[in-house]
Formats: C-alpha cells, structure tokens, sequence
C-alpha cells in the first residue's frame, strides 16, 4: 500500500499532468504499473481519508496553556509503529513550525493505517510531506519538509 502512495505521490506531485480524479483509470493505471487491487483500494481509501481529515476541526480537543510548550502522549499502538526516532523527529517539526498541532495530529492518524509492519523515519518523511501537500495554506511548511527530506544532513535534525 504504501508503495502505491509513494508511486501515485512521486509521479504526479511534480508533474504538469492533472491528477486524475477518475478512480477506474487510475486504478487500471496503478494495475498496469504492477500493483494489486486490494492494495490499490487500500491506498486510494487512505487517501480519500487524508482529504476528510481536513475538514475535521481538532482544535477543541487540543489543550492550551498559555504558551507553554504542550507534549504529545502517545498510546501504546502509536507508539509501536512510531519508534522514539520517529517521535523525536515529529517534536522536531514542530519546534520548528513545520507542523503544527493539527498537522501532527493528521500525520499520526495516517501513519496509524498505513499496512505495513516496517515503518521507519524515512516513510514518516514521505508521510509528513503528503499531508502537507494536501493541507491548502502549508505551502511553506511543504517546501521546508522537502528541503528536510532531499537535503543531505550537515549533522543530526534532532
């Protein structure tokens, strides 16, 4: 599944192609490209997810103290596909205001139902940055998440 989100993500992302809205065409496209039907259902479902999670308001459920920095508990299953590595990396973006509360809290939600038993940093990068994409008014945070994700590291991000 998340195969087919990185190959739908990579492919037409920067291209000057429309992104086709036609479901079937795109699933006989991802067929041909090699990938199977559940999978495809899979990654299409997850992605018509990511565009409802925008109009999901979560500002009631987030308590503020003042401008007190707040920390993000985890639940047990969060934790087993976010390792600490991710999770730091996660308080990373945040600090530095590529993500914020809502962002964060649509990146873990779409981690949670990628079917995958290995997920590490480089797939939440990937994950950050198509949520991102999808967000309208991120643009900034978008080019500053690519800029993480393709930039070679002088030393550690976090």
């Amino acid at each position: 599944m998340f195969d087919i989100l990185m190959y739908l993500f990579e492919n037409f992302i920067h291209s000057e192609t429309e992104i086709r809205v036609d479901q079937d065409e795109l699933t006989e496209e991802l067929v041909r490209a090699g990938f199977h039907h559940d999978e495809i259902y899979k990654a299409l479902s997850w992605l018509e997810k990511l565009a409802a999670l925008q109009e999901t308001d979560i500002n009631p459920y987030l308590v503020k103290v003042g401008d007190t920095p707040v920390t993000r508990i985890y639940i047990h299953e969060e934790e087993m596909r976010l390792d600490v590595e991710c999770r730091g990396f996660l308080m990373f973006l945040e600090q530095i205001n590529v993500l914020d509360a809502s962002t964060r809290e649509m990146v873990i939600d779409r981690v949670m139902e990628i079917d995958s038993n290995e997920f590490c940093l480089e797939d939440l990068k990937w994950v950050v940055l198509m949520v991102l994409f999808n967000v309208p008014g991120k643009e900034n945070a978008y080019a500053q998440m690519e800029d993480l994700l393709f930039e070679e590291p002088d030393g550690p991000l976090h």
